[in-house]
C-alpha cells in the first residue's frame, strides 16, 4: 500500500518537476545558505551615499502603527497538504488561504452524499488539491478532508494525505491513521508509533492488539482481563479479542455476531479469527479490503463496482476485473461480466454488426450497477469509430454525451443531435433562443442563458475564498438535482460564473441522462 501511494505521488509530480525552472545540469546540486549568500555578494552593487543636504530626516511621515503578524514560537508551521499541484488541478494556490480552517471543516462535514459523477469529481479534486493552508489552525480542515476521502472510499489517497499532515500530530490524527492502517493491512507501522508514544492510543483495545502483534501474548491477555473488568473495552470487541488471543479455546463455538457499529479494529479482528465481515454491509471504505488478490473474484468485482460508482477506482481496473476470466455462473454480477465481455470482444473485432448486437445488453448491465459514466469513459472513444444505426446509434449517442467527448457526439451523430435539441444545446454550451423546454430541462437551459449566479458565492470567491465558494456551489447544485429547479438553475449559472464550464455541462447532461437524483 505504501509503495502504491508513493507511486501515485511520484506520478503526479514527475511532469511538473521535469518542466520546472532550473531543470538543467546546474540544478542537480542544491545551493546551501552560504552558496546563496556568496551569489548575492557577487552581484551586489554599491549604492551612492547621500550628501548631508540630501539626507532624509530620521522620522516617519505618519504616526500610524504598521500591521504586525504574530505567530507563537511553539506553534508548528502549517503544512501544505495535498496530492495534486495547482498546475494539474487548474485551481489557484490561494484556494483555501482566504478561509478559516475550522469553518472549512464544517463545510466539508455538511456536504451531502453525492451520486452525480460530475459533482463527485469536482469534490474529489478539491479534496486532493495542494494549496496554501487556510487561516487559523488548519488541522480540523485536514482531518475533514481525510474523513471526506474515506467517505468516498478513497483509502490510499486518504492515507497519503495523513502522512503529509502528520499521523502523530494529535490523538485525533493518530486515531484516523490507525483506522486506515487496519483497513489497509499496514498496522505494523501504527503499532510501532504507539509503542513510541502511548499517549496517542485510540483506546485500550488498540493497545492489546498491538501487544499481541508484537508477540507479547501474555501481557495482552492480562491487559484484556483488566480492561474488561474496568469496562474499558466493549463486550463485542472483548469477545473478538479473546478468540484472537487464544483461538484454540473457542474451537467449535458458533461465530460471533457482526458488531452493530462499523469499526476497523473489529473488522480486522474478525478477519484474523476466520469470520470476516461482508464488506457490502458496511461503509464504502471497507470495500478496499476486497480488492486484494486474496479475495475471491466475485468479491473483487463487487467491491470495484461500488468504488467505481464514486469514481475512486480507475475504469480500466474495473474492465480488467470484468475480463479476467470466464463467468463462473449466471445471474447478478455474472450476467454483467458476460455482457461486458461480449461487448468488449465485439469492439475488438471491428464489426459494427457485432457492436450493435452486444451494446444494448452491456448498457443495461452498466445501468443496473449505476456505472453509466464509467462505461462511457471506457468505451465512448471506441464507439465513435463505428457507423451505427437504430437503437445502437441511440445508445452510442447517449454514451458519448456522458463522456468527456460530449461535444464530439454532436458531430458523430448529427441526426440524433437534431432530434435532441436540449441535449445538443447543453453539450455545445450554446443555447439558442428557439430551443424550448419545460420542467427540469427548462431550469437547466436557463442556467446556460441569462440566469444570474448566486451573488453571495461569487462575492466570496472574489474575496479570496474560492474553495469555500466551490463547496457551497456543490451543495447548491445537489439541492437542485433533488427537485428544486430554482436551485438547479442558480447552481449551473454559478458553476459557469466561477469558470467551471465543463463541470456545468457534464452536470446538466448527467441530470437529464442518468435519471436519478444527485
Amino acid at each position: 500500500m505504501r509503495n502504491r501511494r508513493r507511486s501515485l505521488a511520484l506520478g503526479l509530480c514527475v511532469a511538473v518537476l521535469a518542466a520546472g525552472p532550473g531543470a538543467g545540469q546546474d540544478a542537480a546540486r542544491p545551493l546551501s545558505a552560504i552558496d546563496w549568500l556568496s551569489e548575492q555578494a557577487a552581484t551586489q552593487v554599491a549604492l551612492p551615499q547621500p550628501t548631508p543636504d540630501q539626507a532624509e530626516p530620521g522620522v516617519t511621515a505618519s504616526g500610524n502603527v504598521p500591521d504586525v503578524v504574530v505567530t507563537p514560537l511553539d506553534q508548528p508551521a502549517a503544512r501544505r497538504v495535498g496530492l495534486v499541484p495547482p498546475s494539474v488541478t487548474g485551481l489557484p494556490d490561494t484556494l483555501w488561504s482566504g478561509s478559516d480552517g475550522a469553518a472549512l471543516a464544517r463545510r466539508l462535514g455538511d456536504l451531502p452524499a453525492l451520486n452525480l459523477p460530475a459533482l463527485q469529481q469536482l469534490t474529489y479534486t478539491l479534496l486532493l488539491a495542494e494549496a496554501t493552508p487556510p487561516r487559523g489552525n488548519p488541522a480540523p480542515f485536514d482531518l475533514a478532508r481525510i474523513d471526506a476521502l474515506m467517505g468516498f472510499g478513497a483509502l490510499d489517497p486518504a492515507q497519503a494525505l495523513m502522512e503529509q499532515a502528520g499521523p502523530t500530530t494529535s490523538p485525533a490524527h493518530f486515531a484516523r491513521y490507525f483506522d486506515m492502517a487496519l483497513l489497509s493491512g499496514s498496522e505494523a507501522a501504527a503499532c510501532a508509533a504507539l509503542r513510541t508514544d502511548a499517549s496517542l492510543s485510540p483506546g485500550k483495545a488498540h493497545d492489546i492488539f498491538c501487544l499481541a502483534r508484537s508477540g507479547d501474548w501474555s501481557t495482552a491477555v492480562l491487559t484484556l482481563g483488566s480492561a474488561r473488568v474496568l469496562e474499558l473495552v466493549s463486550e463485542d470487541k472483548a469477545a473478538a479479542m479473546e478468540r484472537f488471543l487464544d483461538p484454540d479455546l473457542f474451537e467449535g463455538e458458533p461465530p460471533l455476531p457482526v458488531p452493530n457499529r462499523p469499526d476497523p479494529l473489529s473488522f480486522r479482528l474478525h478477519q484474523a479469527i476466520g469470520t470476516p465481515i461482508p464488506t457490502r454491509i458496511w461503509p464504502l471504505v471497507y470495500a478496499n479490503a476486497d480488492l486484494s488478490d486474496t479475495a475471491g473474484w466475485k468479491a473483487q468485482i463487487e467491491a470495484a463496482e461500488r468504488l467505481a460508482q464514486k469514481g475512486t477506482v480507475p475504469e480500466n481496473r474495473l474492465l480488467g476485473l470484468y475480463t479476467q476470466r470466464q463467468p463462473a455462473a449466471s445471474g447478478g454480477v455474472w450476467d454483467r461480466v458476460a455482457a461486458f465481455q461480449r461487448f468488449d470482444t465485439a469492439l475488438n473485432t471491428g464489426s459494427a454488426s457485432a457492436v450493435s448486437k452486444t451494446l444494448p445488453a452491456a448498457w443495461r448491465a452498466a445501468q443496473a450497477a449505476r456505472l453509466e459514466v464509467p462505461f462511457a469513459n471506457l468505451f465512448a472513444d471506441r464507439l465513435a469509430e463505428f457507423v451505427l444505426s437504430g437503437a445502437a446509434a441511440d445508445l452510442a449517442f447517449r454514451t458519448m454525451l456522458l463522456s468527456p467527448q460530449y461535444e464530439t457526439a454532436l458531430r458523430t451523430f448529427p441526426a440524433r443531435a437534431l432530434r435532441a435539441p436540449v441535449l445538443s444545446a447543453i453539450a455545445s454550451g450554446d443555447v439558442p433562443g428557439d430551443v424550448t423546454a419545460q420542467g427540469v430541462e427548462a431550469a437547466i437551459l436557463a442556467g446556460f442563458r441569462d440566469a444570474p449566479p448566486d451573488i453571495d458565492i461569487i462575492e466570496r470567491a472574489q474575496a479570496g475564498a474560492l474553495g469555500a465558494a466551490l463547496l457551497e456551489t456543490i451543495n447548491l447544485v445537489h439541492g437542485g438535482g433533488q427537485g428544486d429547479v430554482a436551485q438547479l438553475t442558480t447552481g449551473i449559472a454559478t458553476l459557469r460564473a466561477l469558470g467551471l464550464e465543463d463541470v456545468a455541462r457534464r452536470t446538466a447532461l448527467q441530470v437529464l441522462l442518468l435519471d436519478r437524483p444527485t
